[in-house]
């Protein structure tokens, strides 16, 4: 395979290496796999003349460390070979249009800042659904990011849930699958996330489930499934309010965000809501975006 290098670019008197990786956008699950499989011919960085290199992942525009995965550190090697699938979950059609990969090689200082090498990007949009691509490009300088164009930072983060009504249990089974890029919250970068339910109109107070709490994570996998028991028709009458927060210790929780679904939502979770109640017995999965403002919550825990 040719190197995807300009010609025309003229290369730096010391090249910064190449980068051997793959993308598939897995359309059905909402999941970006990034395989990083090597490199070659990296800058030397360290006194004995070779590197400490590591793959750092970023999707553009976003400034939250939720957006950043990153491969294991392999020592002393200019031409590491990986081999690691890192994976972004909750990415949208949407993000295939907008956002931007932005691969970048760095090499691990145990005593000092951890120091670039040189990067890449990938526009999303240049991927097909559901269709590997492969790509070997040259590293090229640090890149400046356009702080301007950085929508995402409004963002709170995304959620799974799964909807099920149950003829057995006679009652809706609600799943609380996982985050993606939730807020950080706290001073660290991170958030200790977990989630609530409410199924509402609610006299009694009785219908609040909580999952367990992640610790420092913004990107938690919950795998929690809670049971409201309930008359099939009767649901038609109740909203789901579902609420994330992180978790603090001697004072009050912090409200990350939160998605309403029922008979008077819009959009995607009126869809998920409506295909619940139409399809009994089908558990039906779907990501929604968290809003940051919850009609009839209480924002206190």
């Amino acid at each position: 395979m040719q190197l995807q290098c300009d010609p025309c670019l003229p290369l730096p008197t010391a090249a910064l290496g190449t980068l051997d990786f793959s993308l598939l956008y897995d359309q059905e699950n909402n999941a970006l796999h990034c395989t990083i499989s090597k490199a070659k011919g990296l800058k030397p960085m360290d006194h004995n003349g070779l590197a400490d290199p590591y793959v750092k992942l970023h999707l553009l525009p976003g400034a939250s460390k939720a957006n950043k995965l990153r491969t294991k550190t392999l020592r002393n090697t200019l031409n590491p070979t990986w081999n690691e699938t890192l994976t972004y979950y909750g990415i949208t059609d949407e993000d295939m249009i907008r956002k931007t990969l932005r691969i970048s090689v760095c090499d691990e200082d145990k005593f000092r800042h951890n120091e670039f090498i040189g990067e890449t990007r990938v526009p999303l949009k240049r991927l097909k659904p559901n269709h590997t691509k492969t790509f070997s490009i040259c590293l090229e300088k640090q890149l400046p990011v356009d702080k301007t164009e950085d929508k995402s930072l409004e963002e709170r983060g995304r959620i799974l849930i799964s909807l099920k009504y149950s003829s057995q249990k006679q009652g809706l089974l609600v799943g609380i699958v996982r985050c993606a890029h939730l807020a950080a919250m706290d001073a660290n970068g991170y958030s200790d996330p977990y989630v609530k339910t409410y199924l509402k109109p609610d006299v009694d107070k009785k219908s609040k489930h909580k999952t367990a709490v992640k610790k420092k994570t913004l990107n938690p996998e919950f795998n929690e499934e809670f049971c409201y028991e309930i008359k099939h028709g009767d649901l038609a009458k109740k909203t789901l309010e579902v609420t994330v927060w992180d978790y603090d210790i001697g004072k009050s929780n912090d409200f990350i965000g939160g998605v309403v679904l029922g008979i008077n939502a819009k959009g995607e979770r009126l869809k998920h809501w409506f295909d619940c109640l139409k399809n009994k017995d089908k558990r039906i999965e779907r990501w929604h975006t968290l809003t940051n403002e919850l009609p009839g919550a209480v924002l206190s825990d």
